[in-house]
């Protein structure tokens, strides 16, 4: 499917851009934009350094710098955080000016007192205004945001690192405002997390009366928070539609993909932008692989014909070589050149690591029930030495949730086979955790995420034009999905999704889906599915801690079992392993 045009008042991406709009244009002439670390990632999802630049903005760069140069004669626009470690830097920039004016736009609330402290250091008098733009979170696609925290667990598991739970409400609250909307709020009623998060952000809501003092509807937007716990099976699938297959197998970090590993990458495509800029992108993120190959050999097509070239092209790797081999189809193409990059590199590692057969044992693991079937597939799989050892790890994992309750589940002997092929400790340990995590007996999982087997999705081949990408198994379909169907047919459960302080009577047009634990890509090809089956009804928007690739996931098991930091995030989701 073709990625869905948003309303207005329910698109992020447009949201930031309006903000940063307004921001560089209300002053005229020249100017410097400063930013700090969060902001700058707020800005660059959005906008590309050469789009600001075409706004009168001489110079980006952070509020800490201490290199910048005086330039009197230039004005100043400075949108950060909120944060104490931003308001120091602003403070020093303001006790020793570098430019001639400066106005100044906060991310989120700003506290009365840290404006105080502002008005102190202003001895020169260069601040001409202070406002609240809030921007305090990352506008991945128009109907999707994440606050980019790795993980959000304390250190037990049912409660938040308190960083993350404040960072959480002020992220959420600042989505509510920049999109205008005040909310009914919903919790899944298992999780105490989700729970304490829905009556910090009602508690905000009535605390900034002014803030949130927005026309009313007659429906009222809802929010609803949910628990990651309730379905762990999504963040540990490969995927096979474009956005969530790249950053499964090479991670996208601010919309930025690394490609410094791929072997023979050209100096100009070492790291690449995938944004709701990019054209090709925004049209094909939601296809799957085969289709991908399919619309890139389209242009490929076009370009033979204009240039009358009679090579022979049958698969990715041929088109590949093909666009290397004449460099005057980047011109002709724009940016589609990357993305023939992009491609071949997928192709490359699902044939070197085998994960069509992978996939497929994942999918029957998610969908079906024959054990013994299973049982096999994952015997050959274990033993396959093209498959890398976390992919192992991750389809143990699966089984495990699948099968923890099965009389002759083989858990044990999967786990004595994967020490036994060499995988870490690390990984292996893994198993034990995703139980513990959100096994059957785990509290917040309060879904039967397996009760429907069969009965969830149908069979589906995915074909495409091109040899070397066929029958591709996507039978999975996230909780999510249903949990959006029963909500537009009136019928999710009060009890188990309660509402804080008031309900609502009549289905809600506007729904915010918070995701406590981090969401996925194909979480947000599900919304985008909703939208587009549900344009003259609901509208929905997804968000989440961070958008998880196996190994982020893997990262919050294991933080949430053991306590302890973080080790990577939701960053590279291979850092070059899947290119050895």
């Amino acid at each position: 499917m073709a990625a869905v045009e948003d309303v207005p008042g329910m698109n992020v991406v447009k949201a930031i851009r309006d903000y940063i709009k307004k921001m560089v244009s209300e002053q005229s002439g020249m100017k410097v934009l400063l930013l700090d670390e969060h902001t700058t990632s707020v800005v660059s999802i959005v906008y590309s350094q050469s789009e600001i630049l075409q706004k009168e903005v001489y110079l980006i760069d952070r509020v800490n710098s201490t290199k910048r140069e005086a330039m009197p004669h230039m004005k100043a626009i400075c949108f950060v955080q909120p944060s104490e470690s931003s308001i120091e830097a602003l403070v020093k920039e303001l006790k020793n000016p570098k430019y001639g004016q400066y106005d100044l736009y906060f991310a989120n609330i700003l506290r009365p007192v840290l404006l105080e402290k502002l008005a102190e250091a202003d001895e020169h008098e260069v601040v001409r205004e202070v406002q609240e733009f809030f921007g305090d979170y990352q506008a991945i696609n128009p109907h999707l945001f994440s606050f980019d925290m790795p993980t959000c667990i304390g250190e037990s598991s049912n409660t938040w690192r308190r960083s993350a739970f404040e960072a959480a409400n002020q992220g959420l609250c600042s989505v509510l405002l920049s999109l205008k909307k005040r909310p009914v709020i919903r919790y899944a009623a298992a999780s105490t997390m989700c729970k304490r998060l829905a009556e910090e952000v009602s508690y905000t809501i009535q605390k900034e009366p002014t803030l949130f003092d927005f026309r009313q509807q007659d429906v009222p937007p809802l929010l609803m928070v949910l628990d990651r716990r309730d379905d762990p099976i999504t963040p540990l699938l490969n995927q096979w539609t474009y956005q969530a297959m790249v950053h499964e197998l090479l991670g996208i970090k601010n919309n930025r993909v690394d490609l410094s590993g791929v072997p023979g990458i050209s100096k100009e495509l070492r790291e690449i932008v995938l944004s709701s800029g990019d054209e090709f992108f925004t049209k094909n993120m939601y296809l799957n692989f085969g289709e991908i190959g399919g619309s890139i050999r389209t242009l490929v097509d076009e370009f033979q014909t204009k240039t009358k070239s009679h090579e022979n092209i049958e698969s990715i790797a041929d088109m590949k070589a093909f666009v290397e081999n004449y460099p005057q189809f980047r011109a002709l193409s724009g940016n589609v050149s990357k993305h023939v990059s992009v491609v071949g590199e997928l192709s490359r590692l699902v044939d070197k690591h085998d994960l069509l057969n992978l996939s497929e044992t994942e999918q029957e693991l998610a969908c079906q029930s024959n054990h013994s079937e299973c049982v096999q597939s994952m015997r050959q799989l274990l033993g396959n030495a093209k498959v890398m050892s976390r992919d192992k790890a991750r389809l143990v994992m699966l089984y495990a949730l699948r099968y923890e309750k099965h009389g002759s589940n083989c858990i044990t002997e999967f786990r004595e086979t994967l020490k036994h092929q060499g995988v870490s400790d690390e990984l292996c340990q893994l198993v034990r955790m995703a139980v513990r995590y959100a096994g059957a007996g785990v509290p917040e999982r309060s879904s039967d995420l397996f009760g429907t087997k069969g009965a969830v999705g149908f069979l589906k081949s995915v074909t495409g034009g091109l040899k070397g990408v066929d029958n591709i198994y996507t039978q999975h379909s996230p909780l999510l999905a249903t949990t959006l169907d029963q909500l537009a047919k009136g019928k999710l459960k009060d009890s188990m999704y309660p509402y804080v302080d008031r309900a609502l009577r009549d289905r809600p047009q506007e729904v915010i889906v918070f995701m406590v634990g981090g969401c996925t890509y194909e979480e947000a090809k599900a919304v985008a599915e909703f939208n587009e089956q549900n344009l003259s009804t609901m509208r929905v928007i997804l968000g989440g801690t961070t958008v998880h690739n196996f190994d982020s996931f893997a990262d919050e098991v294991r933080c949430a079992v053991e306590g302890g930091a973080p080790r990577g995030g939701a960053g590279p989701a291979r850092g070059g392993s899947r290119r050895q």
